[in-house]
């Protein structure tokens, strides 16, 4: 599988002079309307970098009239600083106690981690925590799965980070939050670049939407359909920057 997905993104990569991007392919939803996603490719993005420098960088040499770009919300939370080191989160008596009886989930870490979990009852709450312990507890054996997360809220499920097997060290000591105020970065973000933006956590089992520019010309459903396979692909490839371009039909 390793093996056919170095194939695959050598097949996509595509370059414009210092710009590395992958092409990866047109989409259609189910409106019948196609779209065509590029991944582009950054350096990885540290804690209060300028994220209209960044799309200038990066994003503006593709740009053409009508593209939209998704602008990944992890990037996003480092820009705006949504960020926690290991040495500001203390975990206290719950996080060490219920983090030995989470298990990993298909898509990172989960909340086998107690500084992690430690975030969580920050935000969520400690009486939410242990209600969702609780709920996930009690449905797990038939299999029912994000329970844990549809009670904490998305907030939790955006907490990325403190992966000691990253292969980024940042990672290592450092976890990302999802950035507050979402619309309103997306909003100020089209002002500098005149680029529509719209803010995604996206994986390959979810594409959350937390906020998109106020004139951004796609609808809902259609930023569901142009993302249904994650363009973004995994973390590692450092391509937080999903151009979408809708096809227009040949007359």
């Amino acid at each position: 599988m390793a093996e056919d997905g170095s194939r695959n993104l050598a097949h996509q990569r595509r370059e414009l002079g210092d710009i590395i991007y992958y092409d990866r392919g047109d989409i259609t939803g189910e409106s019948g309307r196609r779209y065509a996603r590029y991944a582009i490719k950054t350096h990885f993005v540290k804690p209060h970098e300028d994220q209209s420098e960044l799309l200038h960088r990066y994003v503006k040499p593709l740009y053409q009239p009508g593209d939209v770009l998704s602008f990944g919300a992890k990037v996003m939370g480092m820009c705006v600083g949504s960020v926690k080191t290991r040495e500001q989160v203390k975990p206290g008596f719950w996080a060490k106690l219920l983090w030995r009886f989470a298990g990993h989930n298909s898509t990172g870490i989960g909340m086998h981690e107690p500084y992690k979990l430690q975030m969580t009852i920050d935000i969520a709450g400690l009486p939410r925590v242990l209600l969702a312990t609780f709920l996930s507890a009690i449905t797990k054996p038939f299999g029912v799965k994000g329970v844990f997360y549809k009670v904490c809220g998305h907030d939790v499920a955006g907490i990325d980070g403190f992966y000691a097997a990253s292969d980024f060290q940042e990672y290592h000591e450092l976890a990302v939050i999802n950035p507050p105020n979402a619309d309103m970065l997306c909003d100020e973000l089209t002002k500098k670049t005149g680029i529509p933006v719209v803010i995604m956590d996206a994986n390959d089992f979810h594409r959350n939407q937390l906020g998109k520019s106020s004139d951004f010309p796609l609808t809902d459903a259609e930023i569901q359909e142009a993302m249904a396979d994650n363009p973004s692909g995994q973390g590692k490839e450092l391509t937080p920057f999903i151009l979408i371009r809708p096809i227009k039909d040949q007359v």
